[in-house]
């Protein structure tokens, strides 16, 4: 099993974190209670915020024995292991395990490459049959912001209309147009991206889609809501 990383990705992740987590500091209240992270990958978009928030604590879960342990290399590597912990485990079982959220802020970069099954060249990317089963069940589990990212090609419709009917509002969001990678561009996947295309499921070009990584809340101290520019940014 190896660690999913990708430069452009994990960069365009981690700064929109920064400055969603920033941008609503006060509402989320994150400096006194932490956030918590489903998927940690190899930590170096978070790590980095990390560093640059010094109030942020970020307690992460990731299910790979792999990438854990370059998670912790890499948040060693850049002296924040005080602020950002890495556990190995299901995130949604420790979840359950605490008798409910024990904060309010989660975020997530979680696997939203859609196909068939999880038969491609890194099942660990694999979100579902339409990519946003992981974004789906994070929204269901009772924490009042989600900070995760949305890909065109992921029936981002369906995410958006979930969160609505859970009571989330998209308070705000940056999106940025990505090429397809190596595991995207798989023919299998590739084709699956297509026939979503067709079925008015996802958007996506023949060379690149869009990802966005949106904060949706329940929080009535956080204003507004840009549902509708989310779905108009991520289409391609």
């Amino acid at each position: 099993m190896s660690c999913f990383s990708s430069a452009d990705e994990s960069a365009h992740y981690g700064f929109s974190v920064c400055m969603l987590l920033e941008q609503y500091r006060a509402q989320l209240g994150w400096a006194e209670h932490g956030v918590v992270e489903l998927g940690t990958g190899d930590a170096t978009a978070i790590a980095d915020v990390v560093a640059g928030l010094p109030d942020l604590r970020v307690l992460s879960y990731d299910i790979s024995e792999s990438s854990v342990a370059a998670a912790r290399a890499n948040i060693e590597a850049r002296g924040v292991t005080e602020h950002y912990t890495v556990e190995l485990g299901d995130f949604f079982d420790q979840a359950d395990a605490a008798g409910g959220p024990p904060v309010s802020t989660v975020i997530s970069n979680p696997p939203y490459i859609p196909a068939p099954d999880r038969d491609i060249l890194m099942p660990e990317l694999w979100g579902g049959v339409y990519g946003n089963d992981l974004v789906l069940q994070l929204l269901k589990a009772g924490y009042d912001n989600v900070i995760a990212a949305v890909a065109s090609y992921s029936d981002p419709g369906t995410t958006v209309r979930t969160a609505a009917d859970l009571g989330y509002r998209v308070a705000n969001f940056l999106a940025m147009g990505l090429d397809y990678g190596v595991y995207s561009s798989e023919p299998k996947v590739h084709d699956h991206i297509r026939r979503l295309c067709a079925e008015g499921r996802a958007w996506a070009s023949d060379d690149g889609y869009m990802v966005a990584v949106a904060l949706f809340t329940r929080n009535p101290d956080v204003p507004g809501d840009r549902a509708a520019q989310l779905l108009r940014a991520l289409q391609v």
